[in-house]
C-alpha cells in the first residue's frame, strides 16, 4: 500500500457523523479519490454516499465492495490523541477502519488492472435510519449494479490476522422498537385518580420476557430487549407518560413477524388493563445477512491458503447489518475481521488494532486478483 493507512484511519476517526449527514466524511473520501489515477475511475455521488467504478480491461462481470461511513451517538472515552472532534459522536463500530480498508483497496486497483469491473460502494447511514435499501433502489446504484457483493465487519473478539465467516446465515434480522404509553398523571397521594404509566411500562417489560420463551421455536433463536425506559418527572408525581426503547433480533424472517405480532397483542392487553393509549414504532429494520454458499466457500478456501490469515468458520450472530438488503438482491457475502480489542462494538472505549487493516488489504487483494482475472 502506498497510502499512509494510519493517518487516513485517524483522520476519519476524528469526524464521525450521523447517518445521511456525513458531509465532512464525504468530502474527505472524495478528496482522496480525486488524488488517485483517474484513467479507469468513474465516480458518482448519492446523497452522502459515493460510488466508484474501476473499469476492467475486458469485463464480463462487476464485483461490488461495500463499506459503511457513518458514526454512532456515543461520547468517546478511548483516550486517543486523535479522539472525535464531534462531541457526542464516535466511530464506535469500526466504520473508520472499514472506510480505510476500502480506500486502500481502491488505491491498489486504481494502479493495478483487472479483467473485470470493481464497484466501491461507500454507503451512508448503516447505523440508522438505514442507507442500504434506498441506495440499492437508487438510479445511481442500478446504473452500475454489480453481479456480486462483498463486505466486512470488524470483530473485537478475534485476534488480528483472523477472518471469520460461514456459508448461509451470518447476521440476524433486526428491528428497533419504540413504544409510547399515555395514561393520566396526578399526585402520588391519590393514585385512584390516575393511570400510572410507570407501572404499565413495568408490566409490559415483564410480559415481554415470555414472548421468546413461549412463542419462538426453541431450535430457532430470537431476542427482545428493552434497553431504555423513560417515565415520570418527580418522585411524588404519578407518570402520565412512559417510553420504552429496545431491539428485536431473530434468526429467521418468519420469527421476526411472529415476535412483532406477539408484541402488538401484548401492548393491546396493556392498553385494556391500564386504560391507556399506546403506539408502536419499529424504527429501522434490517434484513438478515445470508452469505451465498457458492461464493463464500471459495473465499474461505482462498483464506486458508494465506500464511498471514487464520480462517475461522464461525457461528451466526445476533448482530444486525443492513448489508443484508444488498445480499437479498445480489449474491455475495460478508466476513468478520479480527481487530483484538478488549472493548466491544458500540462501546465508548473501542480501540481496534490498526494492523488489521493490512490483513484485510492482503486478504481482499489476493482474493480479487484471482476472482476478477
Amino acid at each position: 500500500m502506498d497510502m499512509d493507512i494510519t493517518s487516513v484511519r485517524r483522520d476519519l476517526h476524528r469526524i464521525p457523523e450521523q447517518g445521511f449527514k456525513e458531509f465532512k466524511t464525504q468530502r474527505y473520501l472524495l478528496h482522496f479519490i480525486e488524488n488517485l489515477p483517474q484513467d479507469r475511475l468513474q465516480v458518482k455521488t448519492w446523497r452522502t454516499g459515493i460510488l466508484v467504478l474501476v473499469k476492467g480491461e475486458h469485463p464480463s462481470k462487476t464485483i461490488g465492495y461495500r463499506t459503511d461511513i457513518d458514526g454512532l451517538p456515543i461520547k468517546e472515552e478511548t483516550g486517543y490523541e486523535f479522539t472525535s472532534e464531534h462531541e457526542g459522536y464516535m466511530h464506535a463500530c469500526g466504520h473508520d477502519l472499514h472506510m480505510t480498508i476500502a480506500l486502500s483497496i481502491l488505491e491498489y486497483y486504481a494502479s493495478h488492472t483487472l479483467k473485470d469491473n470493481l464497484l466501491f460502494v461507500f454507503q451512508p447511514a448503516e447505523e440508522g435510519p438505514g442507507g442500504a435499501l434506498p441506495m440499492l433502489e437508487s438510479d445511481e446504484f442500478n446504473a452500475w449494479k454489480p453481479d456480486q457483493m462483498i463486505a466486512l465487519h470488524i470483530a473485537p473478539e478475534y485476534p488480528v490476522g483472523t477472518i471469520a465467516t460461514r456459508p448461509g446465515l451470518l447476521f440476524a434480522n433486526t428491528s428497533e422498537l419504540f413504544i409510547d404509553l399515555t395514561g393520566k398523571g396526578g399526585h402520588a397521594a391519590y393514585p385512584h385518580h390516575t393511570r400510572d404509566m410507570v407501572v404499565a411500562a413495568s408490566h409490559l417489560v415483564t410480559q415481554f420476557q415470555s414472548i421468546v420463551a413461549r412463542n419462538v421455536d426453541p431450535l430457532d433463536s430470537a431476542v427482545v430487549t428493552v434497553g431504555k425506559i423513560d417515565g415520570g418527572t418527580k418522585q411524588n408525581i404519578i407518570a402520565e407518560k412512559a417510553r420504552l426503547e429496545g431491539t428485536i433480533r431473530t434468526l429467521s424472517a418468519a420469527s421476526m413477524t411472529k415476535v412483532k405480532n406477539r408484541i402488538e397483542a401484548t401492548v393491546k392487553g396493556i392498553e385494556a388493563s391500564f386504560e391507556c393509549e399506546a403506539s408502536i414504532d419499529y424504527g429501522s429494520n434490517y434484513y438478515q445477512v445470508n452469505n451465498t454458499p457458492e461464493l463464500v466457500k471459495p473465499f474461505m478456501d482462498k483464506m486458508k491458503g494465506l500464511s498471514d490469515v487464520s480462517l475461522v468458520e464461525c457461528r451466526e450472530a445476533m448482530t444486525g447489518e443492513d448489508f443484508g438488503y444488498f445480499l437479498k438482491e445480489i449474491p455475495g457475502f460478508m466476513f468478520w475481521l479480527g481487530v483484538n480489542s478488549s472493548s466491544g462494538l458500540h462501546t465508548s472505549t473501542l480501540k481496534p488494532d490498526e494492523s488489521a487493516i493490512e490483513t484485510a488489504h492482503l486478504a481482499l487483494t489476493s482474493y480479487l486478483n484471482e476472482l476478477a482475472n
